[in-house]
């Protein structure tokens, strides 16, 4: 099907701290250069030949995907999101994104997925589009965005896609932006250099518990789904006055905290077990950025002062979420961040000095002060022209370098999808979690990748 759009010119225009802009071959602008955002300067230093920090998105749709169509519309889309369109290059100081012309091959999606790509395999493209039956996925490096503005670029595809097949004109929403517009600036804008303060809070915490485990080959990963009703969840939180965040923050806690009492080392047994919490920024600020502008808190229990029952738990999760997710407090975190970048040693010092300090502190540092990861992208937002299209909709973390299982969830058409990907050996964690839930009264339809 050919795409009959009318392209409009549009005046160039310089970008502020960022880079230049210039007319490509659709005639809407496009970002030539951009820097790293703040939070996505530690990821380049810090992947590995067999690890990189991964995240995905993906949908299933009513229909068989016609990749002929997926493809232009993946043209289609670039073009209006620009900050996607890029590969990564050293600078003297810092890394970069190159605006690249042309798009991705997309490929079969595989048993394991996540897995760090080769980028010169993929045409030098930070992201991988995955298809197979009736399911788009695509994986994103987290350098060049974060579950918000990944959401925005899978259905953005979805939504033209629907549209060059079906002729269906999709209405614009805050995840699916119109293929006819031109980019806008505020789209790749780094928010955290906008919105940071002077005053900073520390970073600093304990070292958090986490269960040994024996590490699976390179490339394997666990990828287990529970699908349950949303208004199943709603009721159970509900009845213990929590949001679902809190509700399942809780309950992993509960699960690791068992496993810990288990460890036979003593020093094990005296840490604290934390879950982070990654938190959306843009509910705080009036900022449209695609790029990377989330932060973190780190609920948890000191289980070195004795036992602690579900509803203890809670208590001490909500009082730590509601006291730690504010502006102030996160503003504090980010700046803090921030103010550490615009150190004017650390600016001056040059990039092949750099880049193994910064992965020495990763590595150091990097998930030492959690036990596991929580990431809620909650209630996805779709146009009802767009939602008779797709069936289902799905959200992953890759497993991180030593923190070796993540657990996401997203909700969407009534039903809230869990999943946990995990890179070493054992299932314990995922199996105490769903039977958590059942004797919760929540019904839970469980699949997974391994045999």
């Amino acid at each position: 099907m050919k795409d009959n759009r009318t392209a409009q010119k549009h005046e160039q225009a310089p970008l502020p701290k960022a880079g230049r802009q210039h007319i490509n071959r659709t005639g809407t602008s496009a970002v030539d250069w951009l820097r790293l955002d703040n939070a996505a300067k530690i990821y380049p230093p810090a992947r590995s030949r067999y690890w990189a920090p991964m995240f995905r998105l993906s949908a299933d749709l009513t229909e068989e995907v016609d990749t002929d169509i997926l493809k232009t519309a993946l043209d289609h889309t670039l073009a209006r999101l620009p900050s996607f369109a890029c590969r990564l290059r050293k600078g003297m100081f810092w890394y970069y994104l190159e605006r690249i012309e042309g798009a991705p091959a997309i490929v079969q999606d595989v048993n394991n997925p996540m897995t760090y790509f080769n980028v010169r395999e993929n045409r030098n493209f930070l992201f991988r589009v995955r298809c197979f039956n009736t399911k788009i996925a695509v994986e994103f490096f987290h350098v060049v965005t974060d579950g918000s503005g990944g959401m925005t670029f899978l259905l953005t595809l979805i939504g033209e896609y629907v549209r060059l097949r079906y002729g269906v004109t999709i209405p614009t929403s805050r995840h699916v932006l119109s293929c006819d517009d031109s980019p806008k600036e505020e789209e790749y804008e780094d928010s955290f250099l906008k919105y940071a303060r002077k005053e900073t809070m520390s970073r600093s915490e304990k070292p958090a518990y986490y269960p040994s485990r024996t590490p699976m080959a390179p490339f394997d990963v666990s990828y287990i789904c529970g699908s349950v009703p949303t208004d199943r969840l709603h009721r159970a939180a509900r009845e213990y006055g929590a949001s679902i965040s809190e509700f399942i923050t809780a309950v992993l806690i509960q699960i690791v905290a068992r496993l810990q009492a288990a460890e036979p080392s003593r020093a094990k047994r005296r840490l604290p077990v934390k879950v982070s919490v990654p938190v959306d920024l843009r509910r705080f600020y009036p900022t449209k950025t695609l790029r990377n502008f989330s932060s973190y808190i780190n609920p948890g229990i000191e289980t070195r002062l004795g036992e602690y029952s579900f509803e203890e738990i809670l208590v001490q999760v909500q009082s730590i979420m509601k006291s730690q997710i504010t502006e102030k407090q996160l503003n504090a975190r980010f700046s803090e961040n921030v103010a550490t970048e615009r150190i004017p040693i650390l600016r001056a010092t040059p990039l092949f000095i750099k880049d193994p300090l910064l992965k020495m502190f990763y590595n150091m540092q990097g998930d030492r002060y959690v036990s596991m990861t929580f990431s809620n992208l909650g209630a996805v937002e779709v146009p009802e022209e767009l939602r008779r299209y797709v069936s289902q909709l799905d959200f992953a973390l890759g497993p991180s370098k030593k923190k070796r299982c993540m657990c996401t969830c997203a909700s969407y058409a009534g039903k809230t999808r869990f999943i946990f990907t995990r890179t070493s050996e054992g299932s314990d964690i995922e199996r105490e979690f769903f039977c958590a839930l059942v004797k919760m009264g929540i019904p839970v339809m469980v699949e997974s990748n391994r045999r």
